[in-house]
């Protein structure tokens, strides 16, 4: 697995470093779906994305979920770097938005790589940045986008990340993940194909030209 590390972070890390990361890092693949994090789990280790995507989402009072940013690959979470550094609860839900593996690096090693590693310091900060920006984006996707709008960035950014024209998610799951009803998603969606942008299936959305 060291040849993935290289590939993926070898133009960000020294080889000292790369070395570090896999001796004590814990590989991990997991399955589109799977529940990595859960808000107000503790933190013990922070991941990095060898490939696939990870979803990163918040919840209101009600349960309600919002969607917040992608991970992709040679990604880290500013969310679980914040809560290792912390030492406090998870305020984040991270799911599996693809099959994904993921290198785990032990919390206590954040520390020791940030006084030991300039380009791990680097990396961090970049991190947070990245993350940040992020957030702002969705921040002000729902402030000044018209839902429909909000919905037509969302179908483009699944089919980016899925690296598919087709995409598996219920109305219902859209809507979650937009912080909205299942009724609004369903006329937006009928709304997309009449206009010839998208072709709705029972299992999946086919699109066409968004």
């Amino acid at each position: 697995m060291i040849q993935e590390l290289k590939n993926n972070f070898g133009h960000l890390f020294e080889a000292e470093l790369l070395q570090e990361i896999n001796q004590v890092g814990t590989y991990k693949d997991v399955s589109e779906g799977v529940k990595m994090m859960e808000i107000g789990d503790y933190v013990r280790s922070m991941p990095l994305l060898i490939s696939g995507a990870i979803k990163i989402l918040r919840e209101d009072h009600n349960g309600d979920e919002l969607l917040l940013y992608f991970l992709e690959k040679g990604d880290t979470c500013a969310m679980t770097l914040t809560c290792c550094l912390g030492q406090t609860k998870s305020e984040i839900r991270a799911l599996a938005a693809t099959d994904a593996t993921l290198i785990m690096v032990p919390v206590e090693k954040m520390e020791i790589w940030a006084g030991k590693y300039k380009s791990w310091r680097k990396f961090v900060f970049e991190s947070y940045h990245n993350r940040l920006n992020e957030m702002f984006a969705t921040i002000d996707s729902i402030a000044f986008l018209k839902m429909d709008e909000r919905l037509v960035k969302y179908l483009k950014e699944k089919s980016r990340i899925s690296k598919d024209h087709i995409i598996y998610s219920t109305h219902q799951e859209i809507a979650y993940e937009l912080h909205t009803s299942r009724v609004v998603i369903s006329r937006l969606l009928k709304k997309l194909e009449n206009l010839n942008k998208i072709t709705l299936h029972r299992n999946h959305i086919f699109i066409k030209n968004i």
